[in-house]
This record gives C-alpha cells, sequence and structure tokens, in this order.
C-alpha cells in the first residue's frame, strides 16, 4: 500500500533501531528520524551515535539529535513538515507543542496491554506480578504519559520460566510487526481511535537498583518473579555473612525457588550452595 504521508520516527536503544529496520523492511520510510546525542561508550569514552541513528544515517534518512526538545529543537523539526511521528524508546518527555507540530498526531509503541502497567518498566511490572498474558500497545500520544487512545493492541501468553531476557525481544518483535501492520491504515485514515478506560490503569515506575534485593526467606513465587522480572536489567541480589551476591541464575521447581549461580562480592561467577 502507497505511503501518502511523511513521518518522523523518534528512538534511541537497540529496541528503536530494531523496530525502525522492520519498518523500512516493510516499505515504510521515515522522513526523519530523531535520536540522542551522540555518547561516551565503553572503556574509551568513544563519542559513539546511537543505533537508531546508525541505521537511519546508513540508509539516507535526515537525522536529528537535539540534546533538549526546546523551542529550538521543535522548531527544527516542525520544519520537515511530516504529518505524524512515531515514537519507540525515545526517552525524553515530549510537550504539547511537540506533540501538536504533528497534525495527525503522534504514536507510541508501549509494551503491555493499556491501560494496565503505564510508566518506565510495563515489562518488569507484568513478570513481577505474576500475569500470565501481556502484550503491547500502538497508542495515540497525549500529555498524560501513556494515557492516549489505543489505535492497535496484540497479547501474548507469558510461558511460566520465561524471564525478561526472552520475553523482551518476543514483544520488540511483536511490536514492530504490529506497527508495520497497522502504519499504512492509519495513514490512510482507516483506523478509529479507541479511549483508554483510565478507571483501570496501573502504573510501572523507574528501577532503582534496590529494588532487586530479595530474601531467600520469602515465597518461591515472590523471588521468582522479581527474579525474572529484572533478570535482564538491574538484576536480583541477596546478603549472605555481610556480602552480596549477585543471582545469574535460579530454577523454581515444584514450589521451590533455587540460587543456582551467584557472582560474590569481590569475586568470579560459581554455582551456590545454600
Amino acid at each position: 500500500m502507497p505511503q501518502p504521508h511523511k513521518f518522523a520516527y523518534f528512538g534511541t536503544p537497540n529496541v528503536a533501531s530494531e523496530t525502525l529496520a522492520k519498518l523500512i523492511e516493510h516499505g515504510l520510510v521515515p522522513d526523519l528520524v530523531v535520536t540522542s546525542p551522540d555518547a561516551p561508550r565503553d572503556r574509551g569514552h568513544v563519542l559513539t551515535p546511537s543505533p537508531t541513528k546508525t541505521l537511519a544515517l546508513s540508509r539516507g534518512i535526515k537525522v536529528l539529535t537535539p540534546a533538549r526538545l526546546d523551542a529550538e529543537a521543535i522548531a527544527e523539526i516542525r520544519a520537515c513538515n511530516c504529518d505524524f511521528a512515531v515514537v519507540v524508546a525515545y526517552g525524553k518527555i515530549f510537550s504539547e507543542d511537540l506533540i501538536q507540530a504533528f497534525p495527525l498526531g503522534v504514536l507510541n509503541v508501549h509494551y503491555s496491554l493499556l491501560p494496565k502497567y503505564r510508566g518506565a518498566t510495563p515489562l518488569e511490572a507484568a513478570l513481577l506480578a505474576g500475569e500470565k498474558e501481556t502484550g503491547v500497545t500502538i497508542q495515540k500520544m497525549v500529555k498524560e504519559l501513556d494515557a492516549g487512545d489505543i489505535l492497535a493492541q496484540k497479547s501474548t501468553e507469558i510461558e511460566a520460566n520465561e524471564t525478561a531476557r526472552e520475553l523482551r525481544p518476543r514483544l520488540i518483535i511483536m511490536g514492530a510487526e504490529l506497527l508495520a501492520e497497522m502504519l499504512p491504515r492509519f495513514s490512510g485514515g482507516f483506523m478509529t481511535p479507541v479511549p483508554q478506560d483510565s478507571s483501570k490503569a496501573t502504573h510501572a515506575g523507574k528501577l532503582k537498583k534496590e529494588d532487586g534485593l530479595l530474601s531467600l526467606d520469602a515465597p518461591a513465587e515472590e523471588n521468582w518473579n522479581k527474579y525474572r522480572a529484572y533478570a535482564d536489567s538491574i538484576g536480583t541480589y541477596f546478603f549472605e555473612n555481610e556480602k552480596r551476591m549477585k543471582i545469574t541464575s535460579a530454577s523454581n521447581a515444584r514450589g521451590e525457588f533455587r540460587v543456582l549461580r551467584v557472582i560474590p562480592e569481590g569475586k568470579k561467577e560459581t554455582s551456590y550452595q545454600s
């Protein structure tokens, strides 16, 4: 289907570049990519472009890297005359002025079944709560965080032994495919947004390292869900003889949470014997 409208794409990390790659694969090429400025990476602190910038430049797409979405940046974005925008893990708050810069609105890919788990960590929140199902939602952005009308949504079962390491890549692919499927219909004016029921909204805030602390005396399901939720982000840990023990592998069989491997404070990874 032809692409009748120009659009901008906002995103920075791998999840954004992977989604952009899927759109390009489907012939949905943005006229503008907005991403974070180059940042120091690794031990040499070499200034390195974001994965999204690297992909966009390789495809000859115009790239902007504003440090702040201030009036000057918004004016530069507006000058590109895009009809709508797509946002995937961009990491900056959109002002009303920026949202209004796009006549058809701003679309955001969110990794939960909204209105459940609005906020920064929806995947982690779903695993922490022991949910059996999650999914992705494409919503039309409003000033209130993740509260916009729903344009498309798809659910998936969460496997009993699935951690964030396995679930996140699945949701990224699902979100990219759903976006590629619905964008031509949205651009053509063939979609009816559905308002969220705000009375059912729940929130998933930013994580702190301390959130990964668990007690081996806590219920097995609680510890297992925490381990699953934080497996690819802040991780989980406990203290033994006043030493921090970072958990690198665990299991949950027959209602028993077992730590299999740890990194003791100041030492190398090893098997754990309780």
